[in-house]
């Protein structure tokens, strides 16, 4: 079996492995259909220290189940299925409060000896918690965005059902890639009045003004505030999307929030250590929220949104390359020549 692997910064190799087995009475095994790479991804392609051993990649699929484990209830071999990008028990006290992603039976894909996704087999830990089934006869031209609810359009939705998107707020989404894409679309969803976008690559915001977006800015740090800043009047916004992780994003994400509001990151922060006092949160009476997104509490309504063509995340996905070339992948996507590729196995 091939899966992939990270050794370090720009070095991904598809390396032969053994096939996964059962390990727990609650796992599953899941032939991989369709895989992607993540946005996430980039941060150790760009900075991971190098190593021997390797880093499982991967953690959005759709797949069929091979195998089931003794003690695993709702699946059976056969079932189609998309996977959390997180797995968790889904009956935890945590899980039924809607944070699946804090399971403590849960983890992560390609840590603690579970394999990644970018991989034609793997082991799924807590699988009727983790894995959903959907329809085997589904028109196929709607896999892409059915995967893409295993993590990226739902991590969207996350983020503005977080800053409490609603009719009438104003909503700024700082970062056009695949998740910022989906955050417009969630926005307009939950019916925000004005959608402002910031990015600067002119083929991701057409597809965030078909998707919503009122505004575009691509200007960046003070300039990129300013801009914000005169387009809500001088008052903010309301709500805050912040889909990049890094430190500019997050300052700009405090300088253009509106007294009162909230800002929301769902992009994996690079950094421990933020602003949050008088001069950035505490001042304004600003809320900060988002995490990573449990996927479980929103997926269901998802998929039928999607069978019946309500929404269509699955145009994020601007490229496609078989498992051997997915190191095409992670490159064209660093290099921001795609926006989101799929990796067929």
């Amino acid at each position: 079996m091939r899966a992939t692997f990270m050794y370090g910064p720009g070095d991904v190799r598809v390396e032969n492995v053994p096939d996964p087995k059962i390990v727990d009475p609650t796992d599953a095994i899941v032939r991989i259909t369709l895989a992607c790479v993540c946005g996430s991804d980039l941060h150790p392609y760009h900075s991971m220290d190098k190593t021997d051993e390797g880093t499982p990649m991967g953690h959005e699929f759709l797949g069929i189940v091979e195998e089931t484990g003794s003690e695993v209830r709702g699946l059976k071999r056969g079932d189609f299925v998309v996977s959390l990008f997180a797995f968790a028990d889904n009956t935890c006290a945590i899980c039924r409060d809607g944070f699946h992603t804090a399971c403590p039976n849960g983890g992560w894909y390609g840590a603690g000896g579970v394999g990644g996704a970018q991989v034609e087999a793997v082991r799924v830990p807590q699988a009727d918690g983790t894995l959903v089934k959907i329809p085997t006869d589904v028109d196929t031209a709607l896999l892409p965005s059915l995967l893409a609810l295993s993590d990226v359009y739902l991590t969207g939705y996350h983020a503005a059902h977080m800053g409490r998107v609603e009719p009438g707020k104003t909503v700024t989404v700082i970062g056009d890639g695949a998740v910022g894409l989906s955050a417009v679309l969630a926005s307009r969803r939950m019916g925000a009045e004005k959608i402002i976008l910031m990015g600067r690559h002119t083929s991701r915001t057409d597809l965030g003004r078909e998707w919503g977006a009122t505004d575009v800015v691509a200007e960046r740090g003070e300039e990129g505030i300013a801009k914000v800043m005169d387009l809500t009047g001088g008052e903010g916004s309301h709500v805050v999307l912040e889909a990049v992780g890094l430190m500019p994003a997050y300052e700009q994400a405090y300088g253009i929030v509106r007294p009162g509001g909230i800002i929301s990151r769902v992009g994996v922060p690079q950094y421990e250590e933020a602003p949050v006092g008088f001069g950035s949160l505490f001042g304004k009476n600003a809320q900060l929220a988002g995490g990573p997104a449990p996927v479980r509490a929103y997926l269901e309504p998802a998929i039928e949104d999607v069978l019946a063509g309500r929404i269509d995340p699955g145009r994020v996905f601007d490229d496609e390359v078989a498992l051997g070339q997915v190191a095409d992948a992670y490159k064209s996507m660093d290099e921001r020549s795609r926006l989101k590729v799929l990796v067929r196995p």
